[in-house]
């Protein structure tokens, strides 16, 4: 273990053996840091929070500190965070509230820039980019590969569903539904986000379908149901696009149009 002297460990906190902690690092009380993480100077790792393995948390960032919520009553709720993670500079990352689950979550092999947010309740998976300035709101839930452009920002409670791109600047208001790339503000469909589809091992096939099921729900001027029913019918044989209908038919907050 590499722990700065002048970093302040607070007793009850537990470290793995080669966890390294760089000068006037804070870890609290309640915190749990797994094997072969990284936590840089000046930064704040606090709360019921827990690290698994390989993250690296870069200076000045803020991980686990309580929400930006006034019904935030002290509650002892969590953050969990899966492994390989990478907050840069200036991250922010709230534990979750009493409203929720009580626990924000996010998964592994995500790189946060600097001075993204994640806020309270959040649900973000696996191999997520969130550009500089990127913002999540509460209850926020980000699927696995999800790309976000810088200084764009998330309504609490929208959900974006895998392989999504949002464009730098976007205001989400709305749910973005798996493969879709979003732009502007509000946020609208723009297309499909072929290109990172290919580079993920999606096949032409599969980027043929996936575009098809697009034009369906966003071009074909159908009404929701029909074009719904269009698409449960190609999702029989087609398990990409049987992850387009079923986050459709997750949606709370209405789909991006």
């Amino acid at each position: 273990m590499s722990i700065d002297p002048r970093a302040v460990i607070e007793a009850g906190a537990k470290l793995a053996a080669d966890v390294e902690v760089g000068p006037f690092a804070i870890i609290g009380a309640n915190v749990e840091i797994g094997p072969g993480c990284r936590i840089g100077p000046h930064s704040i790792v606090t709360g019921h929070t827990k690290l698994g393995a390989g993250n690296q948390v870069f200076q000045f960032a803020s991980i686990g500190d309580a929400p930006q919520d006034k019904k935030y009553a002290g509650e002892p709720t969590r953050l969990e965070i899966g492994e390989r993670n990478v907050f840069r500079e200036f991250v922010t990352v709230n534990r979750g509230t009493t409203h929720d689950e009580g626990v924000t979550r996010i998964g592994s092999d995500n790189l946060f820039m600097a001075y993204t947010h994640i806020a309270h309740d959040c649900r973000v998976g696996n191999h997520v980019v969130m550009a500089n300035v990127a913002t999540l709101a509460g209850h926020v839930e980000i699927g696995d590969h999800v790309i976000m452009g810088g200084l764009s920002a998330v309504h609490q409670f929208c959900k974006i569903g895998a392989h999504a791109f949002i464009a730098n600047n976007a205001a989400v208001t709305r749910d973005v539904p798996p493969y879709v790339m979003a732009v502007g503000q509000p946020a609208e469909p723009h297309s499909v986000n072929a290109t990172g589809l290919s580079r993920r091992g999606f096949t032409p096939e599969q980027v043929r379908n996936v575009k098809s099921a697009f034009r369906v729900l966003y071009r074909s001027e159908l009404p929701l149901e029909e074009a719904l029913a269009k698409l449960r019918e190609a999702a029989a044989t087609q398990p990409e696009v049987a992850t387009f209908v079923e986050f459709i038919g997750r949606s709370t907050r209405s789909l991006v149009r």
